[in-house]
């Protein structure tokens, strides 16, 4: 190559140069080093500098076929890159070259080759203009017409490019002679609809799609031709083309149903078809249509006769696929939202388990909802004329038996909750036909049967309700009441969240009617408060607020609890609040007297009060201790009366519960636990020796008590463990692990470096702790667990330990040797 060129004819590439540029583009394509990487780009840098560089490219990619094409796409990659921002400085004759070569790669076999010479082709027009090249458009025709299926893709291709890039472009009456490109374009792409080869039946369609909802002049004139031609493809193998088709069905009819309208009848045969695919995809994005349909104001009579087939199509995808067995009694957690789903929907349960790495499961859970929404739409349109043919199948679903058929019974029992508020007038008659097929369902042996029953029941709340005011009604609702209380203790976290969501419907439309049985209703809501987690305890929290709307008055009048069954059922809920919103609490112990109540719990509550009055001091501890002070002093008094022997031995679970947080209270204030660590000591001793005759959690808080203690007062806890490190080891030997296990460990490492000689003579003890870990996950403990292994190595002579290491029991010798290397 030479920087300057003069030449007679037109451009062509030397054999020296064109070698070179290609051995450096191979170079480039293997594991070299860095350095030898950088002066292979240097090189190609530096012939980058010669004016004619980008033909040497164009020509690799478009005319090398004896070059790998790997290396040919690098080409067109630096060509495409190369001819950015500058491509109008470049000299006439080189541009001109660049583009034959272009055209020419258009034509090429290899699709990768074809769609890097579109691409650049897009950057050069939209770099120079069409009026730069004026033969593109009619080069481009011709490969259309050519009946060269490469051509003919290599045309589509770059064509699609240019309308993503310059849209305008192609509609625009100064682009081509005073001819609309588009319009010229798209009667040609309209016959590859019926091309034999399917990846160009995928282009054709994919480009004019592009243009719905601008709609050129050339496709409406030939909106007939093109609707012909989505129907024949929505039957095609190929999922991508049937979605494509779906696509356009869906932008037609939200952006140009009048051009629909005529052929209605075609249209909504072909999206039945596609609505029962068996790609859950294509399926989900072709049931979004009946919504489009009702918001396009099409008058619904032209569905009536479809009716009973859309109806059994949305039914069948509201039920779980059969390869999803695992869901028949699994625990099931929320799939993520979908705006374009109607509220009522969101909280629709059952729901599938879903993540960003699981598509397929959020796509079914979707298709469910998303068919649910489109059935609420049809009842609500057409009333209960649905029904007629609708509730034989329902009916026929509720009846089967046979564990194989859970699936249509649930989405059965799910149908009729979405069709309840639409169809009402067919449904009321039957209503207590309805409500008594479903309350046996709420003892099903199926998780999602039981929790769709509730959701189900639940959107009947206003009608149960309504009969409740004679002896029939008020029997039924009772019925209803009474099983969703049973449901919210059930054992699955799924149907509890659906329960008390159906309860707290059932409250807001009940409102005084629930007086009778307020009692009943708190014991339910307050028995689950310890045992829910996060999401569940705040459905259960709604239900609770709305009863206290629903009941107003009533509730200050009524004395449904005992003091000491109220008080303790309330520190519970504080309890499952503080470990649910955490800092969240702060503002509720601030704004109230909190502190001072639990303080007087602590003190003087009946036994069953100060177990939970504990729990909820170390629940407090541990998330806003500064808020305690400065009652912290009184606090500990308390607990530790609660751990002498044999009082505790009565009472438990208060003793129990007060040894957990004294634990928390030290690792949050170790500075006022100081002048109790020798009387907590002289409590947790005794604990610790006679832990054959105590509860095992008693002994496990005892162990870890001591050692947070341990860790925050190594000074004050030191003296007293030639009396314990024996049995404080066997305790924790037989925890498990944890991160209150750490923690414990952190103390039993302190002592260690705090009183080695009475770690030495205990040395077989605290291997055997060590050695319960089936893993030590904090680095920094596992590093300190090391330390105190060389440590204890370090203070025998080599004979002893070896003596020692040799006596040890082989599997303990097995699980320490990871310490010791």
């Amino acid at each position: 190559m030479r920087r300057t060129i003069t030449r007679l004819g037109p451009w062509q590439p030397h054999d020296e140069g064109l070698n070179q540029i290609i051995l450096l583009l191979l170079l480039d394509n293997l594991p070299f080093s860095t350095v030898i990487r950088v002066q292979i780009r240097m090189q190609l840098l530096h012939f980058s500098l010669f004016d004619d560089f980008n033909n040497y490219l164009a020509f690799i990619l478009s005319r090398a076929k004896d070059v790998p094409v790997e290396i040919r796409k690098v080409a067109g990659l630096l060509l495409k890159n190369g001819l950015m921002d500058v491509y109008n400085l470049i000299e006439p004759e080189h541009q001109q070259y660049i583009k034959l070569q272009l055209l020419y790669g258009l034509g090429e076999a290899d699709q990768h080759i074809r769609s890097t010479c579109g691409t650049t082709i897009s950057n050069v027009v939209q770099q120079g203009g069409i009026s730069g090249w004026p033969e593109l458009f009619h080069t481009l025709l011709h490969f259309l017409n050519s009946g060269d299926p490469n051509r003919n893709g290599g045309a589509m291709d770059a064509l699609s490019k240019i309308s993503e890039n310059t849209p305008e472009l192609l509609d625009s009456d100064d682009a081509w002679s005073g001819q609309r490109p588009i319009n010229i374009f798209l009667l040609e792409l309209f016959e590859f609809f019926h091309s034999p080869h399917a990846n160009l039946r995928k282009l054709s369609l994919r480009f004019v799609n592009k243009y719905i909802i601008s709609m050129p002049s050339g496709l409406y004139t030939s909106k007939n031709k093109y609707l012909d031609g989505l129907f024949l493809l929505a039957n095609e193998p190929d999922a991508a083309v049937r979605k494509l088709v779906c696509t356009a069905l869906l932008q037609l009819v939200e952006f140009h149903p009048s051009v629909l309208e005529p052929r209605l009848k075609d249209v909504i045969e072909c999206m039945l078809q596609l609505n029962k695919d068996n790609n859950d995809v294509l399926a989900l994005e072709a049931c979004g249509f009946w919504s489009k349909y009702w918001d396009a104001q099409i008058p619904p009579e032209n569905l009536r006769e479809y009716l009973p087939h859309l109806t059994l199509i949305l039914l069948s995808n509201m039920a779980y696929p059969n390869d999803d067995d695992l869901l028949a009694d699994a625990e099931v957690i929320d799939a993520k939202e979908d705006e374009s789903i109607p509220d009522r929907y969101q909280d629709l349960k059952p729901q599938l388990p879903c993540s960003d790495e699981d598509d397929d499961t959020c796509t079914i859970c979707n298709l469910r909802k998303c068919s649910a929404s489109a059935l609420d739409v049809l009842s609500n349109v057409f009333g209960a004329k649905i029904l007629l043919t609708f509730m034989p199948i329902i009916e026929a679903n509720l009846s089967a038996t046979g564990d194989e058929a859970w699936r249509d019974k649930e989405a059965a029992v799910l149908a009729l909750g979405v069709i309840a508020r639409g169809c009402i007038n067919g449904l009321y008659p039957r209503l207590s036909e309805i409500v008594a097929s479903l309350i046996p369902l709420l003892d099903h042996k199926f998780t999602l049967i039981r929790s769709t029953s509730c959701w189900t029941l639940s959107q009947f709340s206003k009608y149960i309700v309504q009969d409740s005011g004679n002896k029939k009604g008020y029997e039924q609702f009772d019925m209803v009441l009474t099983a969703f209380l049973q449901r919210i203790s059930d054992t699955n976290k799924l149907v509890q969240g659906a329960a008390c969501s159906a309860l707290a419907i059932l409250e807001e439309e009940a409102a005084e009617k629930l007086a009778p049985r307020l009692k009943e209703i708190l014991q339910h809501l307050m028995h689950p408060l310890g045992e829910y987690q996060k999401r569940n305890l705040r459905i259960i929290c709604d239900a609770i607020g709305t009863l206290v709307d629903a009941v107003g008055e009533e509730l200050d009048q009524a004395h449904p609890f005992s003091d000491k069954d109220f008080i303790t059922c309330s520190l519970d809920f504080l309890s499952g609040l503080t470990g649910c919103f955490h800092n969240g609490i702060e503002s509720l112990v601030l704004q109230s007297n909190l502190r001072d109540m639990l303080l007087k719990c602590c003190r003087d509550g009946a036994p069953d009060v100060r177990q939970s009055a504990f729990g909820l001091l170390g629940d407090l501890a541990r998330v806003c201790p500064i808020h305690l002070h400065p009652r912290v002093p009184e606090f500990l008094y308390l607990v530790v009366k609660q751990l002498k022997i044999p009082k505790f031995e009565k009472t438990i679970s208060v003793a129990n519960n007060a040894c957990w947080a004294i634990g928390e209270l030290a690792v949050q204030v170790p500075q006022e636990i100081s002048p109790f660590v020798a009387t907590v000591i002289s409590c947790l001793i005794p604990i610790l020796h006679q832990s054959e005759g105590v509860v095992k959690s008693m002994v496990e808080n005892s162990a870890i008590t001591l050692g947070r203690l341990a860790f925050v007062c190594p000074d004050l806890v030191s003296p007293h463990m030639e009396k314990c490190m024996q049995s404080w080891c066997i305790s924790l030997s037989t925890t498990r692990d944890g991160i209150e296990k750490e923690d414990a460990f952190k103390g039993l490492c302190a002592m260690v470096k705090a009183n080695p000689s009475v770690a030495q003579s205990s040395l077989v003890y605290v291997c055997k702790a060590i050695a319960s870990w089936t893993k030590i996950w904090s680095t920094e403990l596992n590093t300190e667990v090391c330390k105190v292994m060389h440590d204890y190595q370090q203070m025998l002579t080599n004979e002893a330990w070896d003596k020692f290491m040799s006596d040890l029991d082989p599997l303990v010798k097995a699980n320490i040797a990871k310490y010791l290397v």
